[in-house]
């Protein structure tokens, strides 16, 4: 089964860009959740990663940070553990 990756972004955000564009590049898809105005889903954000900044990426539900600590996931190569699917039995 593939990752579920979901990404909040705001329309606004220079930083939402890297995140998408790194998913895309590594063929991942993934759910954009703009935020924008919208405080219901500002506060999703917040109560679900602690953060009210965005990009908040998600990877199976559990919370990976911003851009930066996606790029230090990525530079670690521990992105590609969280992407890889798990084996089948």
């Amino acid at each position: 089964m593939p990752p579920k990756v979901e990404i909040f972004t705001a329309e606004w955000c220079p930083h939402c860009r890297y995140p998408k564009e790194l998913f895309k590049k590594k063929g991942i898809a993934y759910e954009e959740i703009d935020i924008g105005d919208d405080h219901t889903r500002s506060a999703l954000v917040k109560r679900t990663g602690g953060e009210r900044s965005v990009p908040q990426i998600f990877i199976n539900g559990e919370h990976i940070g911003d851009e930066e600590e996606l790029a230090r996931l990525e530079k670690s190569g521990v992105l590609d553990t969280l992407l890889a699917e798990p084996p089948t039995s």
